[in-house]
């Protein structure tokens, strides 16, 4: 999911305060709806924040109207959870909505446009639809860059999402450049300790470790762990993803027994989280069966394959 989140769940809440001819229409239920999902977003109780986003996308349809920015921030929303919990075609249908209607009530170069854009190209990034995804990064990045200037941190946010897309392509050369600099701009912009920066330390130790520099990867990923434990907490499914790195860094260099309850904890943050059948949860499965099976234990890791596959499956 994107980085923007933190910020943009601001905006929305913005969108309902402060936006001109509206402030008097406000709800009590929408507010409240909004707050409690806002509340539990911020935790990573990801299913149980959807039916309060989608209580607040409904009446604050009835409040602003249908193609009213406030709505579209609302529509935003909700579908982040529904791309979180791997409801895609939803998501979709909800960014393409939330966009048009940014385009036409801001403009086309307006930074809400840039937001909808990143986080529709990131949904398209997560089930592999690359080519769709490009150009919608390189737009925001423009936008960005023109509204905000080539240092602000939300520059940085987009130059790291691009850098993700040529990364997980395989595309190290083109990568690493963008990641440097979304590096350098969050550092100087945001402090050493932001959450902003541990994803950019992630991307960036994920890349080395895949090009062979194992060596200057571990203190990336200890960095970024302690950086997001004192953000969000020791069971946020930030925190899981960070426990997985670090534990995929101990598995390939044979250091087992420090891999296996990284691990143990990223699976159980993620089951917590997104439920126990989510590709999440396949994914943790899949590595910790193959620890087990390096470690002489087929058993257990054939009993973790199965519950992947199951969930792959469906």
């Amino acid at each position: 999911m994107s980085p923007n989140k933190a910020k943009w769940l601001l905006a929305g809440l913005m969108w309902l305060i402060v936006w001109p001819g509206v402030s008097h229409a406000q709800s009590p239920d929408l507010m409240d709806a909004f707050k409690r999902y806002s509340e539990l977003n911020d935790q990573g109780h990801y299913r149980e924040a959807i039916p309060y986003a989608e209580k607040a996308l409904k009446l604050g349809e009835q409040e602003f109207g249908p193609d009213h920015p406030a709505t579209a921030s609302m529509l935003n929303n909700v579908a982040k959870l529904h791309g979180i919990q791997g409801r895609y075609a939803e998501a979709e249908t909800l960014y393409q909505r939330s966009l048009a209607i940014f385009e036409k009530a801001l403009g086309p170069e307006h930074p809400e446009v840039a937001t909808d854009l990143d986080n529709l190209a990131l949904l398209y990034d997560t089930q592999g639809r690359y080519a769709e995804a490009e150009p919608l990064y390189q737009r925001s990045l423009a936008i960005w860059e023109k509204a905000l200037g080539p240092e602000h941190p939300d520059v940085a946010t987009s130059l790291s999402n691009l850098a993700a897309l040529y990364h997980v392509q395989g595309r190290y050369d083109k990568a690493a450049p963008l990641y440097r600099r979304s590096l350098a701009i969050r550092e100087k912009a945001l402090g050493p300790d932001h959450p902003k920066l541990a994803a950019d330390l992630e991307n960036f130790a994920n890349l080395l470790r895949q090009t062979g520099r194992t060596k200057e990867t571990e203190p990336l990923y200890r960095r970024s762990l302690a950086i997001l434990e004192k953000a969000f907490g020791p069971e946020h499914p930030h925190v899981a993803t960070s426990l997985n790195n670090l534990a995929a860094l101990y598995h390939v260099q044979g250091r087992y027994d420090e891999a296996e309850p990284l691990y143990r904890r990223s699976l159980a943050i993620r089951e917590k989280a997104f439920g126990p059948k989510h590709p999440r949860v396949a994914k943790s499965l899949e590595n910790y069966a193959d620890l087990l099976r390096k470690t002489g234990r087929a058993e257990e890791a054939i009993e973790m394959e199965a519950r992947a596959k199951a969930i792959w499956a469906k």
